[in-house]
């Protein structure tokens, strides 16, 4: 079982996606994305396993919830930086996001 300090380890904070393209060279399909956190984190990249259900067209300007606090991942010839935060459902992952915007940078708590 984790603890509730375990919980607070992790950084979780809202940001947008700016900017979204097909990964090519992902072993499964995926999109490279990258998600403005506001001035104090800034920019950061990820690689989302969201094509299901999600078109690159679609993304940009979507708020959604990330992890900042990982250590990047190199995947295939790109650096991931943050981990997005979806569910597993019934045809693919659903992204988490805000029912009301939010500010970049916002911290889950």
């Amino acid at each position: 079982m984790a603890t509730f300090d375990d919980f607070m380890k992790l950084d979780i904070r809202a940001g947008t996606i700016i900017d979204a393209k097909i990964f090519e060279k992902a072993k499964r399909p995926a999109y490279k994305l990258w998600i403005d956190f506001g001035e104090e984190i800034g920019i950061k990249k990820s690689s989302a396993q969201i094509t299901e259900l999600y078109s690159v067209d679609e993304l940009p300007g979507k708020q959604v919830l990330a992890v900042v606090n990982f250590p990047p991942r190199q995947i295939a010839d790109f650096m991931s930086e943050v981990l997005v935060l979806g569910t597993y459902s019934d045809g693919g992952v659903v992204l988490i996001t805000s029912d009301k915007e939010i500010k970049n940078g916002d911290k889950l708590g």
